[in-house]
C-alpha cells in the first residue's frame, strides 16, 4: 500500500495515498470569517470552492509553516448527508510516498477524544509513524460548517 508521508513537529504521519485526490503547491486562501479553529481558507479548484483546513494547527496548535515543502491535499470527504465533497488538508514536509502493508501497523493503545483522526502507528529505522484517517479529522460540527458554507458559495 502506498502512503504520502508528512511532517508535523519532527514526527511523521501519513496518509493513505488512495484518499488523495491530488497534492497541490500551498496557495494563497481567501479567509473565511469566523471560522472555527484550524480552518485555514478557501480556494476555487476548476470551479468549485474547497475549504482547507491547517493540520498542523488542528493536531498541535500552531499554523503550518509556508515553507517549500508545506502542501495542499486534496482530499474526498463525507458531508454528513451520504454525499462527498473536495477537503483541502494543509501539511508540512509532504514530499515522499512510503510504501508500507496496513498490517504494519498496529493500534497504539492511546485514544485521544481532541484527534480523532490519529490511527494506528508503524516503526521503523526512523522511529514511529502514524496513520492518519481524513474521514476522522473533522467534527460533526465543524464538517456542517464548511460544507454548508461552500455550498452556499456556489
Amino acid at each position: 500500500m502506498l502512503f504520502l508521508l508528512f511532517e508535523l513537529n519532527g514526527d511523521r504521519y501519513v496518509l493513505d495515498i488512495a484518499q488523495v485526490v491530488e497534492v497541490l503547491p500551498r496557495i494563497d486562501l481567501k479567509e473565511i470569517p469566523q471560522a472555527p479553529p484550524g480552518v485555514a481558507g478557501l480556494f476555487n479548484y476548476r470551479g468549485e470552492p474547497v475549504p482547507v483546513v491547517d493540520v498542523c494547527a488542528m493536531l498541535s496548535n500552531r499554523a503550518a509553516r509556508p515553507i517549500w515543502s508545506t502542501r495542499l491535499i486534496l482530499v474526498r470527504h463525507p458531508t454528513g448527508d451520504g454525499g462527498e465533497r473536495l477537503l483541502g488538508l494543509l501539511v508540512e514536509k509532504a514530499t515522499k510516498t512510503l510504501r508500507r502493508e496496513p498490517g504494519d501497523f498496529i493500534d497504539s493503545g492511546i485514544t485521544n477524544d481532541q484527534a480523532p483522526c490519529l490511527g494506528p502507528v508503524a516503526t521503523d529505522a526512523d522511529g514511529v509513524i502514524q496513520w492518519v484517517e481524513p474521514r476522522r479529522l473533522l467534527s460533526d460540527a465543524v464538517r456542517d460548517i464548511l460544507f454548508r458554507q461552500t455550498a452556499e458559495a456556489l
